[in-house]
């Protein structure tokens, strides 16, 4: 345990006129509160608050914060009150410590509905003082570098919890270095075997090509001792869960990523940053659609610097950030540079954003959330999104999150845009409503008188303001049709646990359910904002366990009675993704994923579109999923892979060989699953398996239903 002297040493590296005695005070105070308590590790409880308030020196924070780390657990924990340390501290103290002990009180992963009120609760309490959130940042750090002592089931349950909240929060709040050990101690529990098998690629590829680092960094110090360019350089290698993402999101194996490599560039002002991106640019080639310039175009939590990605040595991509010193001062802190010391003053970092004002951009859309769901996905939305800036016509800045699509350009600008919106153009080129917008486009929004939103369009938006909007006019433009779709579902619910959906039984719900009146129940069961499973449990929660696996043949709702449907083969819609239907003359109705591509041929037949949507309940392993494999051409790989999807609960019901190389094998299987987290437990297990290379789901347009 660190004692009271070296934490003030600490302390007194970055603040020389730091108040010796308070700390010293606190200290002893703390230890002599938990005394006789200890952790599941077995060391005495108190080198907890102490290594929390030597993570917060390393943010050079103000001595409050500090003081705050050292008592943060003595109102819960022990028999100290807040009037007690209010007297022997201070008030601000009090406050901080109180507000410390209310975050720690909410359980941020409880169900969606009580997780959304907490998370209004955390927000509250952020606004009072958000040093509150860095001292819980410092706590949730320090207990997962400790988590081995838990228990299993509790060291999930609390990986996924700051996988889900904590890291992202840190990471909104401009904390990278704190959001991706946060990521990564996470992913050390939660899928152990995928951090170690990126470890032990990483291993093998220092052994072939040796510290490719060390050259790199050297040959962009040769090129900017040529350019007579002042500045320091630092590599590394991303970490592992940052690697693992983006195999995720690229769909590509360990062996395809290039990018694994980060380089930062740190300048004495703001006119050698653009010195340095031509320098790297004469020097190596630039990857297209990899520029992003922060400086210009700050993000909201203060943070800025120029991102590129070129093609370094041997071919190898890797990423650049450049920024002056005063900008890295911000990116390492995040809002929490607001608060940091230098030389035993508060440092004026120009770049440090105002955390009140962060506070009220961050939360400024909340307010518009009708209930507990909106608000929890409008929060997750916040922390979760990276941004892209576009352009109006006129060459004003629009900011949306990554993924933003035309729609959620149009809604930005104005609701009533965004609801009589019925085409775009980006760059002058008319492209579909779907489209990802990127850095720097210009998009122009075509409008019609009449047009209204579609339900279709939720699942294009990505940003709360959208989503809400489209939610809010369905709601009021499909009523009675969303009445009309929840009666059957329910029907079909209280059916299958042999009850009727009475009036009486539907308002009794409602209540339970903190909703108006029955109608309001049904509108939102036929909106798919609740399920009918839901409904049922709310009024018989004995019958919450019973097996409810649905009838394939009642697999989908919204479908007339004389109406039959297939799974259309290009897409290979599963339970739990979005679809739509496409009626066919005497054929019936083909249903796909809402993202298949083969869509855009019907763009314009839109009579011939059914709203549908997947029973809630078990659906039996019977859908057909083809994924694309390639695994390495050894003896008993394939046998095992086979085995592999066996042990997930899956059948095989194909297999075909496409390409036949000596070191590698390319196969299409056909797995018979039940819904997409089946689906995705099953690519998730071959994807961990160090034989496959990569892993994909197959889709191919040509196939017809």
């Amino acid at each position: 345990m660190i004692d009271v002297d070296d934490l003030i040493a600490l302390v007194r590296n970055y603040n020389p006129r730091t108040n010796e005695e308070l700390i010293r005070k606190a200290y002893a105070y703390g230890q002599r509160m938990h005394e006789g308590q200890f952790r599941r590790s077995g060391e005495p409880y108190f080198t907890h608050p102490v290594a929390v308030a030597a993570i917060l020196t390393e943010m050079q924070l103000d001595d409050s914060t500090i003081v705050t780390a050292l008592l943060h657990d003595t109102i819960e924990d022990t028999k100290s009150t807040f009037s007690e340390i209010s007297r022997r501290f201070s008030p601000e103290v009090a406050e901080l410590v109180d507000g410390v002990t209310k975050l720690t009180n909410l359980q941020l992963s409880s169900s969606e509905t009580k997780q959304a009120e907490n998370f209004r609760k955390l927000f509250m309490a952020m606004s009072k003082d958000l040093r509150v959130i860095l001292v819980k940042l410092a706590d949730r750090l320090h207990n997962m570098r400790t988590i081995k002592s838990m228990p299993h089931e509790k060291q999930v349950q609390k990986a996924r919890e700051t996988m889900d909240i904590f890291a992202p929060l840190a990471g909104r709040m401009g904390m990278q270095w704190m959001r991706e050990e946060l990521e990564d101690l996470a992913f050390r529990v939660l899928n152990p075997e995928a951090r170690n098998s990126i470890i032990r690629r990483f291993i093998s590829l220092q052994k072939e090509s040796g510290d490719v680092i060390q050259k790199i960094t050297n040959d962009i110090r040769t090129e900017l001792d040529k350019q007579g360019i002042v500045a320091d350089v630092f590599g590394r290698a991303k970490k592992p869960y940052s690697i693992w993402r983006k195999m995720q999101e690229k769909e590509q194996s360990f062996s395809r990523l290039s990018d694994i490599y980060g380089f930062r560039i740190i300048t004495r002002d703001d006119h050698d940053c653009y010195r340095v991106l031509g320098a790297i640019h004469q020097r190596w080639r630039a990857v297209p659609g990899r520029f992003k310039d922060y400086i210009s175009q700050p993000k909201s939590n203060g943070y800025r610097s120029i991102h590129t990605t070129v093609s370094g040595r041997d071919g190898k991509r890797v990423e650049v950030q450049i920024r002056t010193r005063e900008m890295n001062d911000v990116a390492e802190a995040g809002v929490a540079a607001h608060w940091s010391y230098r030389d035993g003053i508060r440092v004026e970092n120009p770049f440090a954003v105002d955390p009140a004002k962060w506070l009220a951009s961050l939360t400024e859309r909340f307010d518009s959330a009708e209930d507990h769901d909106e608000f929890l996905e409008h929060v997750k939305l916040e922390m979760y999104s990276d941004q892209v800036f576009c352009f109006t016509p006129k060459g004003e800045v629009v900011k949306l999150p990554r993924g933003a699509t035309p729609l959620d350009y149009a809604y930005a600008i104005h609701t009533r845009i965004g609801h009589s919106c019925v085409g775009a153009k980006v760059d002058g080129i008319r492209v579909p409503l779907w489209t990802r917008l990127k850095n720097g486009q210009s998009v122009e929004i075509i409008t019609a008188e009449g047009q209204r939103p579609q339900a279709t369009w939720l699942d294009i938006v990505v940003t709360g303001r959208a989503k809400a909007a489209i939610r809010k006019s369905l709601r009021e433009e499909d009523r009675e049709r969303f009445i009309k779709l929840g009666k059957e579902l329910a029907r079909v619910a209280f059916e299958h646990i042999g009850k009727r959906a009475t009036e009486k039984a539907l308002t009794t719900a409602a209540r339970q359910l903190s909703l108006g009146t029955s109608e309001d129940l049904l509108a939102r069961l036929g909106s798919a904002e609740l399920t009918a499973r839901e409904v049922v449990e709310t009024l018989y929660p004995e019958l919450a366990t019973i097996d409810d696996t649905i009838d394939e043949k009642r697999a989908v709702v919204g479908l007339s009675p004389d109406q039959t449907f297939k799974r259309a083969m290009c897409c290979q819609p599963v339970p739990g993704e979005r679809i739509v239907g496409i009626g066919y003359r005497g054929q019936g109705v083909v249903i796909h994923a809402i993202d298949c591509a083969a869509l855009a041929e019907f763009e314009d037949q839109t009579n011939r579109w059914v709203d549908l949507q997947w029973h809630s309940g078990k659906h039996p392993a019977s859908n057909t999923v083809s994924l694309d494999l390639t695994i390495s051409n050894d003896a008993g790989v394939l046998g095992r892979i086979c085995t592999l999807i066996g042990e997930q609960k899956a059948n095989i019901s194909d297999l075909q060989f496409i390409d036949r190389k000596p070191d590698f094998y390319r196969v299409i299987v056909d797995v018979e699953l039940s819904d997409i987290e089946h689906l995705h437990t099953v690519m998730l297990a071959l994807e961990a398996d160090s034989d496959v290379a990569s892993i994909s789901r197959h889709r191919d347009l040509g196939r017809k239903p």
